[in-house]
């Protein structure tokens, strides 16, 4: 992950609630209800999440040709020729495709990716150097509507396997306003309305919500989301959570983090811990 003093892994819990939080959560919906978009299993023959390809140590790199090129980082890419799509390789969805490289510490992202010729077209596409806090350039997107890793949002079945995620996680909204928040770099809407969340709101569950009760693997994501709390990195379905697929999840514990809904939710004001606007690092203490 990024490093311990990074935006994503920043403890928000006793953040201020940010003076506009109930027109947020009204507008992503006070009565929706959370749902993890992954888990273990498939859905129209496809692994249910965004998965994470692991990238060997000398992997073959690829020219990638992009339709958004003037915001897309060029590469060139180590995709393999079996990496994971998002939707399967039929899909006609967003089609994310993560490249881990755990040796290199980077990730490499591709939206709307598709295999052509010897190497592949994709929407956008960034790399990131998990060992540093620079940002995108601002106004740019990546594979993510908001400019932000996708992967620094996902939960990991992994990680929860430990009993603790300590890092915020990735949300999607069902409108979001022309305008974007630190450390997001992009926006994607055309509405100026005030009472949309911007891209790289961050929200947490409410520090009296009971998650005592709920199956480990939930507790453990729902934990997260009370001190790391959710960013919002795209438009999409209310409360969606994203996660990597895994046959070790259980879809019953996941189920029931549906109990909790967006009043559950309150939105934090993060500009005190922003050291400057152009990195992900925060404040000490």
């Amino acid at each position: 992950m990024f490093p311990a003093d990074s935006v994503w892994r920043a403890d928000v819990s006793k953040l201020p609630v940010h003076r506009s939080s109930a027109a947020y959560v009204n507008s992503i919906g006070a009565d929706a209800h959370m749902h993890p978009d992954f888990g273990s299993g498939t859905w129209e023959g496809a692994p249910i999440g965004i998965p994470v390809t692991a990238v060997k140590p000398g992997q073959t790199t690829v020219k990638v040709s992009f339709e958004y090129a003037s915001e897309s980082d060029k590469g060139p890419y180590p995709v393999p020729a079996d990496a994971k799509v998002e939707g399967g390789r039929g899909s006609d969805g967003d089609r994310h495709v993560i490249l881990y490289d755990a040796a290199a510490c980077k990730v490499y992202e591709l939206y709307a990716a598709y295999p052509s010729g010897s190497g592949w077209r994709a929407g956008s596409g960034a790399i990131f150097d998990l060992r540093s806090h620079r940002l995108r350039p601002a106004g740019w997107t990546s594979a993510d509507a908001a400019g932000l890793s996708v992967f620094a949002g996902l939960a990991r079945y992994e990680e929860v396997a430990t009993g603790r995620i300590t890092h915020a996680l990735r949300i999607t909204v069902p409108r979001s306003r022309d305008s974007y928040v630190w450390p997001a770099r992009h926006a994607a809407s055309s509405s100026s309305d005030a009472n949309l969340p911007p891209m790289g709101l961050r929200l947490r569950l409410k520090a009296s919500v009971n998650t005592s009760k709920l199956p480990k693997q939930a507790r453990v994501i729902a934990e997260a989301m009370k001190t790391y709390g959710v960013i919002v990195a795209d438009n999409g379905s209310p409360w969606y959570l994203s996660g990597a697929p895994d046959e070790r999840w259980s879809n019953d514990a996941l189920r029931a983090l549906k109990n909790l809904q967006g009043s559950d939710f309150e939105a934090v004001d993060v500009s005190g811990l922003m050291v400057s606007k152009n990195s992900g690092a925060v404040r000490p203490g």
